[in-house]
Order: C-alpha cells, then sequence, then structure tokens
C-alpha cells in the first residue's frame, strides 16, 4: 500500500475512533419506576432546630438515618439572598435553580372531585422561569415519573409544586397527610410541615412577607415542635419499605442558612450524606435532591438536572448529639464568615495600603544610621504581609468562628500563622539570599493548596477568602482567590527554585517545567482543581515565566499559541470529564452539556456580567492599583541613594524579573476570563508584591554599607580589692 493510502487510512481510523469516543456515557436504569420516595419538606429547618425532647421525631430520623448540611441557593428574590419556600420547591421539581416573585406561601392548589389537582397561575410561574437566567425546566421531576408509568401525590400546597407535571397538574392531592392515609399505590409522595415558614411570615412587622425578620427564639422553638408533630404524622403512614428524604428547603431568616438534609431507606445507612457535587463529607444541595429522587426510583437523570445523587459519607460521631452538633456548628461557620468577610477584606485593603505609603518612605529614608534596621523591619513586615493570604486558608485548621468574637480571633489565627510562615522564612541559611524568604512563603502557598485539593479542598470551605456553602457557587476544588494565591505562589516559588541553582541551569530548567506542570494538572484536573478559567490563566504565566528564564523573547505569536495550547487543554479536560455519566460530572463535563444543548450563551453571559460587576468592588479596584503603583512607580523608581530597589533585586537574582510577569501574566488573563475580576489580581497582588518588595529590601540591604562600630571606650580602671 503506498504510503499515501496508509496515511489516508490511519487518519480515518483515528477520526473514527474519535467519534465513536464522542458520546458520553449513560448510567444504566430501569425504565420503570422500582421502590417508593416520600419526599419531606420543612421549610426553614436548621439543625439548630433539632431538640430530642422539643423534636423527637426528626431525632431519631437522625439516630437511624443519613445526615448532612442542606445548601438551599435558588435565584433569591431582588435584593435578598434567601431561598423562600416556593423557589426550593420549584427547584426540587426542575433539578435545576428556580425562582419566584415573593416570599409568600405557596398558593393552595385547585382540588378537582377525583382527587386530582392544578397549581394556580403554573403558567406565570414557568414564565418567570424563562425569564432569568436559568430557565429551570419546572416539573420535571414529576413529568419523568409520570411518563414512566409512576403515580406521583402531594400533601399541602407546597409539595404540590414539586409533584406537578410540566402542565401545573397533580395525580393526586391531599392537603393533610390524614386526607392521603395510603401511600402504597405511588413512586413519589411529596410532603410538607410548614409551620416554621408560616411562623416566619407571620412573624412580619409590616404584615408583608417582603419585609419579615427573624423569629424569637420562644417561637421558633414551638414552630419547630409543631413541624415535628406533621412529620411524625407523615412518618407514621409511610410504608416501611419506603425511602425517606427530608429536607429544610427554604430560608425563614432574613440570612441565608445551611439546613438539614436527612435519608432514611435501605441504601442509606447510619452516617454522614454527600455528593458528587459538593465533594464534602456532610454537605449537599437542594438540586441534588432531584436527583437523589430518581435515583431511588431507578429512574434515569435527565441532562438537565444539575443535581448529583445522595451517596454515603464520612462516619458520623458516636451520639446523635454530637452529629447535631457538628451540622448545626457548619451552619454557624458560614453565618460567622458571612458577618465577618466584608469588615476582613476592609481591614486588609486598609493595611495593605498603610503599609505601602510606609514602606515607600522606609525606601527613599536618607539617613543612613537607621537605614539598615529601618530596611529590615521592612523586610519582615513585607514577608508577614505575603503570607497572609495563604493564612487566611490555613486558619481553616482553628475553629475560630466558634468564640464569642470571631474577628478578632481570625485576625490573631491568620496573623499568627503569617508570623511562623515568616518564622520559617528567615530561619535557615537561605534568609540571607534575595529571594529566600520569598521562596519560602511561595512555596509554603503553592503546596499547602496543591495538597488541599488533592485532598478534599477542606481549607477552602467557609474560609474568608475561600467558598460559602451557603451561597453554592462552589464547593470543592479552586476557587478563583485561590487560584490567584495558588499560580502565584507556584510561579514566585519556582523563580526561587531556578535562583537557588542558577549554577545548574539546565537542571533548574527541567524541574520548573515539571512542578510547572504538575500544578497546572492539579488546576485543571476535575478530581482536584476542576478550575476552568483558571487553566489557560495559569498556562500564559507559566509560559512567560519559563520563556523569560531561558532567555526567550516573548512574543505575541508564542503567546498566542501558548493560550491556543493552554484552551484546548481545558477543553480536552471539560470533555474527558464530560464523557462520565452525568451524576459523576463535575461543572466542567456539565458546561459541555450546556454547551451542546444551546446554553452555553447564557452561561457566558452570566460569568461575564458577574465579572465586570466586580468592577464595582471599591477596596478590591483600589488595593490593585495601589500594589501595581507601588510595584512600578516606587520599586522601580531610582532613588537618591543609588538604583531602584527592584533593579538591584532583578541583577542579584535575573529569575525574579521572569517569576514577577509569569505571576502578573497569569492574574491579568485570570481576571478577564473569570466571573471573579478583580479579586484574582487583587488577590495575586498581595502575594506578589510583598514578597517582591521583600527581595528588593534585601537587594538594598546588601548595598548598603554597614556603619562602622563606635569606638570601644577606655578600660575602666580596676577597682581596689575587697578587704
Amino acid at each position: 500500500m503506498p504510503s499515501s493510502q496508509l496515511r489516508r487510512v490511519l487518519a480515518q481510523l483515528v477520526l473514527a475512533l474519535l467519534l465513536l469516543g464522542t458520546a458520553p456515557a449513560t448510567a444504566s436504569a430501569t425504565t420503570v419506576p422500582t421502590g417508593r420516595v416520600v419526599l419531606i419538606g420543612v421549610p426553614g429547618l436548621q439543625w439548630s432546630d433539632l431538640d430530642p425532647q422539643r423534636t423527637p421525631r426528626l431525632w431519631d430520623l437522625v439516630e437511624r438515618g443519613a445526615s448532612a448540611s442542606l445548601s438551599t441557593r435558588t435565584i433569591p428574590p431582588e435584593g435578598r439572598g434567601i431561598t423562600c419556600p416556593v423557589a426550593g420547591w420549584l427547584t426540587i421539581s426542575a433539578g435545576q435553580r428556580a425562582g419566584s416573585n415573593n416570599c409568600a406561601m405557596p398558593e393552595i392548589p385547585v382540588a378537582a372531585a377525583d382527587g386530582t389537582a392544578t397549581i394556580p397561575g403554573w403558567a406565570d410561574l414557568v414564565a418567570f422561569q424563562q425569564a432569568g437566567s436559568f430557565k429551570a425546566d419546572i416539573g420535571l421531576l414529576a413529568q419523568t415519573i409520570v411518563d414512566a408509568g409512576g403515580k406521583v401525590a402531594a400533601i399541602g400546597p407546597g409539595a404540590a409544586l414539586a409533584a406537578a407535571d410540566k402542565s401545573g397538574n397533580i395525580q393526586k392531592y391531599a392537603p393533610t397527610p390524614a386526607e392521603l392515609p395510603d401511600l402504597k399505590p405511588y413512586s413519589l409522595v411529596t410532603a410538607e410541615a410548614n409551620e416554621l415558614a408560616q411562623a416566619w411570615l407571620r412573624s412580619s412587622t409590616a404584615s408583608s412577607p417582603e419585609t419579615s425578620g427573624d423569629l424569637a427564639p420562644e417561637a421558633r422553638q414551638e414552630a419547630a415542635r409543631a413541624a415535628d408533630n406533621t412529620v411524625g404524622a407523615i412518618l407514621d403512614q409511610v410504608p416501611p419499605d419506603s425511602t425517606v428524604l427530608l429536607v429544610g428547603q427554604a430560608d425563614t431568616s432574613t440570612a441565608a442558612h445551611l439546613h438539614t438534609a436527612i435519608a432514611q431507606g435501605p441504601t442509606f445507612p447510619h452516617n454522614f450524606l454527600t455528593a458528587t457535587s459538593t465533594r464534602q463529607n456532610s454537605l449537599v444541595t437542594i438540586t441534588d435532591t432531584t436527583a437523589t429522587v430518581l435515583t431511588g426510583l431507578a429512574l434515569p437523570i435527565p441532562e438537565s438536572v444539575v443535581g448529583r445523587t445522595w451517596a454515603t459519607g464520612g462516619e458520623t460521631p458516636a451520639t446523635t448529639a454530637d452529629t447535631v452538633t457538628q451540622l448545626a456548628d457548619a451552619d454557624l461557620a458560614s453565618q460567622v464568615l458571612r458577618d465577618v468577610r466584608e469588615p476582613f477584606f476592609l481591614t486588609l485593603v486598609a493595611l495593605q495600603l498603610i503599609f505601602y505609603a510606609l514602606a515607600a518612605i522606609a525606601l527613599r529614608r536618607q539617613s543612613t544610621s537607621h537605614r539598615r534596621r529601618t530596611l529590615t523591619a521592612t523586610q519582615v513586615v513585607a514577608v508577614v504581609s505575603g503570607a497572609i493570604p495563604i493564612s487566611t486558608f490555613l486558619a481553616q485548621l482553628v475553629p475560630w468562628w466558634s468564640v464569642s468574637r470571631p474577628m478578632p480571633a481570625l485576625i490573631a489565627t491568620i496573623l499568627g500563622l503569617a508570623g511562623l510562615i515568616a518564622a520559617a522564612a528567615f530561619a535557615g541559611p537561605w534568609r540571607r539570599s534575595v529571594l529566600g524568604p520569598l521562596t519560602t512563603v511561595a512555596a509554603v502557598s503553592s503546596l499547602a493548596l496543591l495538597i488541599d485539593v488533592m485532598t478534599g479542598s477542606r481549607l477552602q470551605v467557609n474560609a474568608v477568602t475561600g467558598y460559602e456553602p451557603v451561597t453554592g457557587g462552589r464547593f470543592y476544588g479552586f476557587g478563583n482567590m485561590a487560584f490567584a494565591i495558588y499560580s502565584t505562589g507556584t510561579i514566585l516559588a519556582l523563580a526561587g527554585l531556578a535562583h537557588a541553582l542558577r549554577r545548574r541551569p539546565r537542571l533548574a530548567f527541567a524541574l520548573c517545567l515539571g512542578y510547572g506542570l504538575l500544578a497546572i494538572f492539579a488546576d485543571g484536573w476535575p478530581r482536584w482543581g476542576a478550575d476552568f478559567g483558571g487553566v489557560p490563566s495559569f498556562v500564559l504565566g507559566f509560559a512567560v515565566f519559563m520563556l523569560m528564564l531561558a532567555g526567550r523573547r516573548v512574543s505575541v505569536g508564542r503567546l498566542a499559541v501558548v493560550g491556543a495550547a493552554g484552551a484546548a487543554l481545558i477543553t480536552v479536560i471539560a470533555i474527558v470529564d464530560w464523557r462520565r455519566p452525568a451524576d459523576q460530572r463535575t461543572h466542567l463535563g456539565s458546561f459541555v452539556q450546556q454547551v451542546i444543548d444551546g446554553e452555553g450563551g447564557s452561561v457566558v453571559g452570566r460569568k461575564l456580567g458577574a465579572m465586570l460587576s466586580t468592577l464595582g468592588n471599591l477596596p478590591l479596584t483600589l488595593l490593585s492599583l495601589v500594589a501595581l503603583a507601588f510595584l512600578f512607580l516606587v520599586l522601580s523608581r531610582p532613588s537618591r541613594l543609588g538604583a531602584a530597589a527592584l533593579s538591584l533585586a532583578y541583577g542579584h537574582a535575573p529569575a525574579l524579573r521572569a517569576g514577577l510577569f509569569g505571576a502578573l501574566t497569569a492574574a491579568l488573563v485570570g481576571f478577564l476570563i473569570n466571573d471573579s475580576g478583580i479579586a484574582i489580581p487583587a488577590m495575586a497582588l498581595t502575594v506578589a508584591v510583598p514578597l517582591t518588595l521583600a527581595a528588593s529590601v534585601r537587594a538594598l540591604l546588601l548595598a548598603t554599607p554597614t556603619p562602622p562600630a563606635p569606638p570601644s571606650a577606655p578600660a575602666a580602671s580596676r577597682a581596689p580589692a575587697a578587704p
């Protein structure tokens, strides 16, 4: 066979294999529902509401079932970051974030004589979803079951929303548990215990659900007691072979909370619950409920359902009380984080700005008598400052949120950890090197976050620079602030490594290339970082670093090739993830499916809008601008005493230039293609600029002559000996 024909045949074979491999894997499932699921919604139920005397039926359910915190993020009403009762039920119905135009209780269905019912205003609810960016397909859950030959029933007006098909019709409706005593004929029964939500809405001082405050503790306890009685009445009618799912699927307070999720049935041993949507040991989401119901009935999960099936997580503590306390503590951490995050960032920005101003004065100081001491102090503070970002994650090793004054505890914990890292940076002989302290802090920043994503991303959950489970933006992998710290730390640490091995350039280049590729892989791999927008940014920044390290020119053409390679890499990773069964995909694979379904444009539009809106974050925008000004207008400006501090540092350690420009490139691209926008360069500069300042100050110290020691005082005459 001629070589040209052989090449054509091989090309056709490769193309055929690629085409065969493009279809995603699908989970095998029957098309007829088997088993029975009873879904009980208790809107507003929090883990702190449970008590063995006040809520004995709920307590017993926890004791015998599997439990987790529930993130209930849906589409909140305008100006309010909470999930309303109607939105919670509709989200379960759609398996996608849904919303409603108010926080009122659900309307009572219009019942027919044959036991069926219709949701009033269903067409308006459908139109409301389609007008939003998520376009939730409400009615999907019940429609899937009905189309497979199953029967669906609802107890209560809220539960009817989850039991309605796409036309708003319910096969069987009962206002109370007593009016539907036999649950055996139904594949899915949705039921509600809405006493907490009713009490919350009644508590409004203006008799308007839009102005409801928080329930008084006594009123909340009584409402929880009443809800427990209703749950007990429902459980008394559940056939023994059923799977029971209980969710607190809405908020009944002015702020969003983590709520209860409990499962009891043959596939749920007594343990914590988890899901691949969160990968956290005791955390699931409201959209996971939809997938869990369908899996419990052995039905396939539609592609538009974004949640994942609940699964067995880690072991619970020895007692039910300890389990409830641990889950309530997770909600406490989320509430404290909400309260301290804004003042923390305002404090961080203010301290950074003050430090840059004082450092600028120290660098311009003319007096040589105290210059060395001033520069040494500046270097130490700069190293501590550069260690603060990674310390915000390491602080999660300490339960700072559980003390009476969490904000001072958080600041003290972060400063203490930053001080320990700085002490390590100055502890060894590397402290004498221009890049020694920088390398230590940057390496800790890179390695700590690398290990964290490899082991479950525990440090980022409820961290002040991490992600909040209560908002449901991300639950695992690299958050955008973590990515900024990680990529900056990685590139600067490799610059320090290259400087340390400057006499062995080939070895330095190989080690930098190896660790850099590992770091990029960890950032994008779905089981670890799962960071769609981070990989192209990281690839470009790392490429700039490696090109400059090798002495090559950084051209637009080379950057375009590298950028295309980065985009191709994350695309391949996303497609590999997409080929897995739908219930095992991360958001990378889910995005591929959204593109296939024609929803990619709306997703990108949401991300772009979120990115542009971050420019309105004045503190972070100001911090970024001031940090850049300090870097290029202060450190790069010659002083009357000699060359610019940054130029001196470049002279001692040329690898610093490559590392700094690589880190800044990653931050800039990250700003442009991630929805966190300005937060990425702000955090990257919070690492890079103080550490670069520390290196520059060390270079100045090496260039500053040591003042001569003062002349020794004449020896004192010896006193006469004592008699």
